[in-house]
């Protein structure tokens, strides 16, 4: 038998196969290429996710099929996916008729962004602005980077090149206007707000940025109706709800001031927002000024279990653990005015000997004037007086109040004074008292007469 025949037929079924094959890779599989776009506008992402993946599967390096992938991806919403895709068409694709590098750029740096890829997307939007140089867009986006990052100086040029670009960017102008109220340019920082309003009076995220300025401005009354405008904003929500309730703070109005944090606080459902430990702490703020201070230690507990360093949270808790084993100081700290001047005046009479004559409320605490019981003469006309506080103010007394309590002691002609606080003296109060006739008592020394007054 000639064998001749036999290989010629084997040779040319090779060739008939390879000739299918090629035939496949090079008609079939384009079509499928090019139906991918086609489907996708359609809404049919399923059927085109399958058809990318069988293309992808013959052949790996088909990197049209991979941007559709991506793109059908992002339909679904299935986003870490679509950068999968997208970062390999990134590395390898070359960008032409079938892949437009500008709507790629822009689309990946979009999914960059939601995926905290800062450094990544900035590179794209920097690409973009010398592919798209006359697109105010690109320079914006670049610019709310650099803002992000702290680089002000760099976030302002690209601001100011966007309102170049687009005279009527109203965002543009509000970032501005931002940023060069970090820089206490106040008067130019509005004039920007007041444009950017101008072009849109709907930007409430504008209104924000005014509202700060005019806090900064001690204006509390335009800063409560500018937050209140900027709460419509979903983005700057939660933020102008805390401004708000920190300007009522401001005017020691505090039960509403308490009210707003707590709203900003529940706008967080998964107590994940870094500006919820800031109304925590604020709401906290509140309680202690109140004198809730069960209440406070509860937030503070909140904001620990968070972030162990946040502000002085760590103090605030040392700072208060005294409370819970001794009861004194609780009772000082926590009760009513009526019951707090009771509290101060036992404490005089029973440590100190004295006579009380006058006793006033404070906002701070009470104030005490008193003679000494001891002295023979203290029923005669002309009397040693005693001038005393007791503050519960949550932060430390500082100077400025030791001098004038000595000028009050002065104007009554008291021969010395006894100031008593909760939470303490600065070292400048301290300074100031050396050597004057006004004795600093801290917590410790107020421990110890609250719980001899109490025996």
């Amino acid at each position: 038998m000639d064998i001749v025949p036999i290989l010629i037929i084997c040779v040319l079924g090779v060739l008939i196969v390879s000739l299918i094959i090629f035939i496949v890779k090079n008609t079939l599989i384009p079509k499928k290429v090019d139906v991918l776009p086609k489907l996708i506008k359609q809404g049919k992402t399923q059927q085109a996710t399958k058809v990318a993946k069988q293309i992808i599967a013959k052949d790996s390096k088909n990197f049209i099929a991979h941007y559709y992938l991506g793109k059908a991806y992002i339909k679904e919403n299935k986003l870490e996916l679509a950068i999968i895709e997208y970062k390999i068409v990134n590395e390898n694709a070359l960008f032409g008729k079938e892949i437009n590098e500008i709507e790629f750029r822009q689309e990946y740096a979009s999914l960059l962004l939601k995926y905290n890829q800062t450094n990544e997307a900035l590179k794209h939007y920097l690409l973009l602005t010398k592919l798209q140089p006359n697109n105010a867009e690109n320079y914006f986006n670049c610019g709310q980077i650099y803002e992000q990052q702290n680089r002000y100086d760099i976030a302002l040029g690209f601001m100011q090149k966007t309102a170049f670009l687009d005279k009527k960017h109203a965002k543009a102008h509000a970032e501005i206007g931002l940023m060069m109220y970090r820089t206490k340019q106040y008067s130019e920082a509005k004039k920007e707000i007041d444009i950017s309003l101008r072009l849109n009076p709907e930007n409430y995220s504008a209104y924000y940025y005014l509202g700060k300025i005019l806090k900064d401005a001690k204006d509390l009354q335009g800063a409560i109706k500018a937050f209140e405008k900027a709460q419509r904003d979903p983005e700057v929500k939660q933020k102008s709800i805390i401004e708000h309730g920190s300007c009522y703070m401001m005017a020691n109005r505090l039960d509403n001031a308490a009210l707003d944090f707590q709203r900003a606080i529940e706008l967080d459902k998964e107590n994940e927002k870094p500006e919820t430990l800031y109304a925590r702490y604020f709401l906290a703020t509140c309680y202690e000024k109140t004198r809730k201070i069960d209440k406070a230690i509860e937030q503070w507990e909140m904001i620990y279990k968070q972030n162990k360093a946040f502000r002085d949270v760590t103090s605030k808790l040392s700072e208060y653990k005294a409370l819970q084993s001794n009861d004194y100081l609780k009772d000082y700290l926590t009760c009513s005015n009526e019951e707090f001047i009771l509290i101060c005046k036992n404490a005089i009479e029973k440590n100190y000997k004295l006579q009380i004559m006058n006793c006033d409320l404070k906002k701070w605490g009470c104030q005490l004037t008193g003679v000494d019981k001891r002295d023979e003469a203290w029923m005669a006309v002309k009397k040693q007086l005693f001038f005393i506080r007791f503050y519960r103010e949550p932060e430390p007394i500082d100077d400025a109040e030791v001098r004038q309590s000595l000028d009050e002691m002065k104007s009554l002609g008291s021969v010395k004074g006894f100031l008593f606080s909760s939470s303490g003296f600065s070292n400048s109060a301290k300074r100031f008292a050396e050597n004057r006739p006004v004795e600093l008592a801290e917590k410790q020394k107020l421990e110890a007469i609250l719980s001899k007054a109490g025996e």
